[in-house]
């Protein structure tokens, strides 16, 4: 009667074995051939744009690529601003192109400011109408003793809500008011809301450098393409 029940018990337990394994397949291929159709089914155009801007103060072209791998080439004459643009570049993993030309010999004003306007632009034009993108975006980037929080949202209106304080006016030869110019021209062109907030923080370098590290991480996740979405427009109203 013992090997009868124990064989019984080792019958009952493979059919088990066997449903459990053929329910893990069939799980596994219904997931996968999910995937790999909304992988097949999303097709975009590629994110790319080239804008140029020309005043009687600078002269200035951007170039960009959403999906690149973090390549930057920066030449504004403004060496800090430079750096901060291979931030973006290097942690948005955008391909960056920025070449500039401006009155520094007045200040870096126009330079930093006309830069910031055509990053802007070059980055509504690449973004296009915003369908697929998750369209938020948010980091807390730590730098030493410096940590940043930043939260975008490209959502066609511009508004920035600025909260560094930066203890020093320069950063080498950089203008520290200019960083928030910066960050409007960027916000106003490009037409998303940013909310900065320096949650820590001493040393002036450390603070923007990590405002536009994480700003970059932000860019990164809020330009991304969310498969759930497809084509669509990421907002309640079909319009951004």
């Amino acid at each position: 009667m013992l090997w009868r029940s124990a064989l019984c018990w080792m019958n009952d337990r493979a059919i088990a074995d066997n449903k459990t394994v053929a329910f893990e397949r069939a799980s596994f291929m219904q997931t996968s051939d999910r995937l790999t159709n909304l992988t097949q089914n999303l097709t975009f155009p590629n994110r790319t744009a080239t804008v140029s801007r020309k005043t009687g103060e600078t002269d200035v072209q951007v170039t960009l690529n959403l999906d690149g791998t973090g390549q930057c080439t920066a030449n504004t004459g403004i060496p800090f601003l430079n750096h901060m643009l291979h931030q973006i570049s290097s942690h948005g993993l955008i391909d960056l192109n920025v070449q500039a030309t401006g009155d520094i010999e007045i200040d870096d004003h126009h330079t930093n400011e006309d830069v910031g306007i055509t990053l802007g632009m070059a980055l509504a034009k690449a973004l296009g109408d915003r369908k697929g993108i998750v369209r938020f975006g948010h980091f807390i980037a730590p730098l030493d003793e410096a940590l940043i929080q930043v939260a975008l949202d490209f959502s066609g209106r511009p508004h920035l809500s600025y909260g560094l304080e930066i203890p020093t006016q320069r950063v080498g030869t950089y203008d520290t008011q200019l960083v928030r110019e910066f960050f409007v021209a960027i916000v106003n062109h490009s037409q998303m809301t940013l909310h900065i907030r320096q949650l820590d923080g001493i040393n002036s370098h450390h603070i923007i450098e990590a405002t536009f590290k994480a700003l970059a991480r932000s860019l990164r996740m809020a330009a991304e393409i969310d498969p759930r979405r497809a084509h669509t427009i990421p907002s309640s109203k079909g319009v951004l």
